[in-house]
């Protein structure tokens, strides 16, 4: 399985959205990572459906729409009309997480389930089978350009030997404080899917940051 490259778009420039939408569409990159935030589940506020209809409407590439807001099962439907592909929801937000599972996957969309850093993946044993994605956060969700959390590592690991146990089809993503440093050693671990976006965005060529960041783990499979 080779490596996933979804670049933050909460990272780029919102003043200039189209261009940065189509700079992801002509680069190696493979989905489009949208973060959600309502200001508590997360101390910050991100963009809501106009905007992910917008990236929607000249994305070439999935959605991977990242929920970071309490009871996420109020906005299901609304998101897949907004355009998601990939929905994730924290498993910190649901109470009744295979309902919320069940009902992603009704409505069509792959089901994702994101992880804060102190949250076990032990929860995940009696759902993994179920889940499409397992989100791995790597700083503490809320805000770009922090650092990142070096027990991520055995973190993976643990979740890689889990979805193999358990007979999961689950890919695991990464989000937070991903480069090109980190990047080899994340896929080595077990990660299939590098969200990548303080690093893409703050970067003099953003398309060729993405090449690069492919380059470096393409070695290390």
């Amino acid at each position: 399985m080779s490596v996933i490259i979804a670049p933050s778009i909460l990272s780029a420039d919102f003043a200039n959205i189209q261009r940065d939408t189509e700079m992801i569409n002509q680069s190696n990159a493979d989905w489009f990572h949208v973060d959600i935030m309502d200001g508590m589940f997360v101390p910050n506020i991100s963009f809501g459906f106009p905007v992910v209809k917008a990236i929607k409407k000249h994305a070439t590439k999935p959605l991977d729409v990242h929920l970071m807001i309490v009871d996420p099962d109020r906005y299901l439907n609304d998101f897949k009309q907004a355009g998601a592909d990939i929905l994730t929801v924290h498993i910190e937000a649901c109470t009744h997480l295979h309902r919320t599972i069940s009902a992603i996957k009704d409505m069509g969309m792959k089901a994702g389930v994101a992880l804060n850093p102190h949250t076990s993946v032990g929860l995940l044993k009696d759902i993994i089978t179920d889940l499409d994605l397992v989100c791995l956060m790597s700083v503490n969700p809320g805000f770009g350009g922090q650092k990142f959390i070096e027990n991520t590592y055995s973190k993976t690991t643990e979740l890689k030997e889990l979805i193999i146990q358990k007979n999961s089809s689950a890919r695991i993503e990464i989000d937070g404080g991903v480069n090109q440093a980190n990047a080899g050693k994340l896929m080595a671990s077990g990660a299939d899917v590098l969200v990548a976006g303080n690093f893409v965005f703050s970067s003099d060529n953003p398309s060729e940051t993405i090449a690069i960041l492919k380059q470096t783990v393409a070695h290390t499979l």
